[in-house]
């Protein structure tokens, strides 16, 4: 799952968070390093790393690299809720290996609360920049992990500063009412039961702390360049106007506005070659290529 896909039942313990995935995709591209399997589609990925090693990465992804004069900042990839770094970025990873980024992705706690979790990216991101001696990193991040790129830069103290541009796949920017329910769990007191069984299900909830606190004043800081991609068919940000950051100098991508036809939902994002090439524009506006629209997964 990489988000909070739907709440499917309400119980006196309780609330049930289910996951709904799925999708075709588009060619097999090649890659630097086979270190796993490449994968096209998302409920494949999480097949093939729930039967091999959970915790690998993505063909590509956390090699020795040294960043390039063409592309200085390594990327660091950011997973969604109960995802983790293969099946969250194993289209993305290797496609932006192939275009010479240094690509590095973890694997997170990301049912903690996002105070917790945050922690854990931004160690990661000093990590990356020790390694490869990088001056900054791009963040890249899908559902939660794009909540958490934004959150990252402003909520921790001198990371904006290691930060040159925020690319953001469906991030729950103010929250998300879950088609209603989180009113529903507000008031009928169960935000402390999300919480006690997923905390960041709680925080990724219209009206909650870690939202009231991202969106309490600008989210975007200064010197970053921030886009957010977004589908008017996520059927788990809602309403999907929810995730855009509407600020100046900030970039906002609703796919079905440049690829009309495309009925990608939420977790099909990162399994659709038209947000790969918004992707790619993001992080090297300079060298802008065509968007090249799919048919994305529906879920």
């Amino acid at each position: 799952m990489q988000m909070l896909k739907r709440v499917a039942g309400i119980a006196g313990a309780g609330v049930v968070v289910l996951g709904v995935v799925a999708g075709p995709a588009h060619a097999t591209p090649t890659y630097p390093v086979a270190s796993s399997e490449a994968q096209m589609e998302y409920n494949e990925a999480t097949f093939y790393a729930t039967g091999q090693d959970p915790a690998q990465s993505a063909p590509g992804v956390n090699v020795a690299c040294t960043p390039s004069a063409a592309h200085p900042y390594p990327v660091v990839l950011v997973h969604g809720l109960n995802g983790n770094q293969y099946n969250g970025w194993a289209n993305i990873g290797p496609s932006l290996a192939n275009l010479g980024y240094c690509v590095y992705s973890l694997n997170y706690v990301s049912t903690d609360r996002i105070a917790a979790s945050s922690q854990q990216i931004a160690s990661f991101i000093n990590q990356v920049m020790s390694t490869t001696r990088a001056a900054k990193v791009d963040l890249v991040g899908h559902s939660e992990g794009g909540f958490q790129v934004e959150y990252v830069p402003k909520m921790i103290p001198g990371m904006a500063a290691k930060v040159h541009a925020v690319v953001a796949l469906a991030p729950p920017s103010h929250g998300t009412t879950l088609w209603g329910l989180s009113a529903l769990i507000q008031a009928v007191g169960l935000n402390s039961t999300v919480a006690s069984g997923c905390g960041a299900c709680a925080d990724l909830l219209a009206g909650s702390s870690a939202v009231q606190a991202l969106d309490n004043g600008p989210i975007a800081q200064p010197g970053i360049a921030y886009t957010t991609i977004i589908s008017k068919y996520d059927e788990a940000i809602t309403p999907y106007t929810s995730a855009a950051i509407n600020e100046p100098g900030v970039t906002n991508i609703v796919v079905q506005d440049l690829c009309p036809a495309d009925p990608v939902g939420h977790t099909g994002l990162a399994y659709d070659s038209g947000p790969l090439s918004m992707i790619e524009n993001a992080l090297d506006p300079a060298h802008a290529i065509a968007v090249a629209c799919g048919i994305g997964p529906v879920g």
